[in-house]
């Protein structure tokens, strides 16, 4: 069910949500404070408002937080543009005569900031019709059960932390300059000739795309033997054949070691003896969390690291406080931290919900090609289960993969002679499939479950399919 249903949709309420229905703030006491309004913090206060709760939702910065401001909304709006300028320098190959005449970034930011736009307002509607308290200013645990935003309390019978991410530098990296990160990627006024880019996971290789794309020389380090070093390698290697031949460099298990800004770029060195030069290095080695001065310490919330920690529930062990999204270690993405702050609000109401479990939840790199899965990686599966199974159904079989003219595979993995725990792919367009596999993944499913399903013709959802035949032994098309 969307957002807009959810407040909006009268529905019956259930005896446990009743009895939050006649909860009122008084005296700034509330049933849920919730500290950060980005995905987590706002997913809480739509929900707890739709179950009766009384909440306010404090934030210093912009409702929605850096997924919609500087983060998942931008840059996949970066890298639609540069899909499209991709599409028309391969124009010609399918019969279309056009011409690439160049990136006007003024426009990519316009219609860029617009869609940002019109995603805010909607949000902001939203949290209105909810009768959320929605309180701007820098928010402050100073007890147990309070937050103080400028010197005003507000109390709350449960209190979320949701303080959300920065972007990461590396110690002795100062960001200024040419050394910018992902904030002030998405600011450049221009198309840079050259950018290094240093860190190979998302958000490195992300950009790196985008900027080829555009017309930019990429050349990206990372530390680790592999870009995008959480995914199952059958991918990363595959991501690295599609760089070299789109002429994006990288250097992995290489180590940075420093930088020297000139008056026209970086020069950037490595601990093997390399020097690359670039107009503007790219620091994209993470994002840690914003917890700092917060005063979670203070209340006695349980840190490592700078992480919150909490029990499955989300629960800190200390009082009722509970804490979402990249504040927890795991996964930092902000559909986990919206479906967190659902939880949480249905488990402040009683609902009692399932725990959400991690390896559960869908990850997708928006670079070309995409890359997407869920669940376990072949090498956790072997940890996990013991004896494996895998198959790699290869789009070359599919039809319309052809006519997208992309290559890459669909690869499952399952327990011997069990159910499917991972699904992995690569290709254009990918990021579009792993609905079906998260539904394979959490539900437990067969092999043969799902090869008795009907695929559509053509689709790329076909790939899936195809290769559950593989994996249940019986393959139609030829598959590696």
């Amino acid at each position: 069910m969307g957002l807009k249903a959810w407040v909006s949709c009268p529905g019956s309420r259930s005896p446990l949500e009743e009895k939050f229905v006649t909860a009122s703030p008084e005296d700034n006491v509330y049933d849920l404070v919730i500290l950060g309004a980005g995905s987590g913090g706002y997913a809480a206060a739509l929900r707890g408002a739709q179950l009766g709760l009384s909440i306010a939702l404090i934030e210093a910065d912009k409702l929605g937080g850096t997924c919609l401001h500087r983060g998942c909304i931008p840059t996949k709006a970066l890298l639609h543009s540069a899909e499209v300028a991709d599409t028309i320098h391969e124009s010609a190959a399918v019969g279309v005569n056009s011409s690439f005449q160049g990136i006007d970034m003024a426009t990519v930011n316009s219609y860029k900031d617009a869609v940002v736009g019109r995603l805010y307002k909607g949000l902001q509607g939203l949290v209105k019709a909810g009768k959320i308290d929605y309180i701007t200013g820098w928010g402050r645990l100073t007890a147990k059960d309070t937050v103080e935003v400028d010197g005003t309390p507000y109390r709350g019978r449960n209190v979320l932390l949701a303080s959300g991410s920065y972007a990461r530098s590396l110690p002795g990296l100062e960001i200024g300059g040419r050394v910018i990160t992902s904030e002030q990627a998405l600011q450049l006024e221009s198309v840079p000739k050259s950018v290094i880019v240093l860190g190979g996971g998302v958000i490195g290789v992300e950009f790196a795309s985008v900027w080829k794309s555009f017309g930019a020389d990429v050349t990206i380090i990372e530390a680790l033997p592999n870009l995008v070093p959480n995914e199952d390698v059958a991918l990363s290697k595959a991501l690295e054949r599609a760089f070299r031949k789109r002429k994006i460099a990288f250097h992995t298990g290489t180590r940075f070691s420093g930088v020297k800004q000139t008056d026209s770029g970086v020069v950037v060195s490595t601990e093997d003896g390399k020097t690359l030069e670039a107009d503007l290095l790219l620091v994209a080695v993470g994002r840690g969390p914003a917890t700092a001065n917060l005063g979670y310490e203070e209340q006695g919330v349980p840190m490592e690291r700078g992480f919150v920690l909490t029990n499955e529930r989300l629960h800190t062990g200390v009082a009722n406080i509970y804490a979402v999204g990249d504040i927890v270690p795991g996964l930092q993405l902000a559909h986990r931290g919206f479906q967190q702050g659902i939880f949480v609000a249905e488990e402040i109401a009683g609902l009692n919900p399932p725990a959400i479990v991690e390896s559960g939840i869908p990850r997708v790199t928006y670079c070309e090609p995409e890359v997407a899965s869920v669940g376990l990686t072949e090498a956790q599966a072997k940890e996990q289960h013991g004896e494996v199974e895998t198959v790699e159904f290869n789009l070359a079989g599919n039809g319309k993969s052809q006519i997208l003219k992309t290559t890459g595979f669909v690869k499952l993995v399952r327990q011997k002679d069990g159910p499917i725990v991972g699904v992995h792919m690569i290709g254009a367009r990918v990021g579009e499939l792993i609905g079906e596999g998260q539904l394979m993944v959490n539900w437990e499913a067969y092999p043969e479950d799902v090869a008795s399903l009907v695929h559509a013709h053509p689709t790329q959802n076909e790939a899936i399919g195809e290769a559950a035949l593989a994996l249940a032994g019986k393959p139609l098309h030829s598959h590696n």
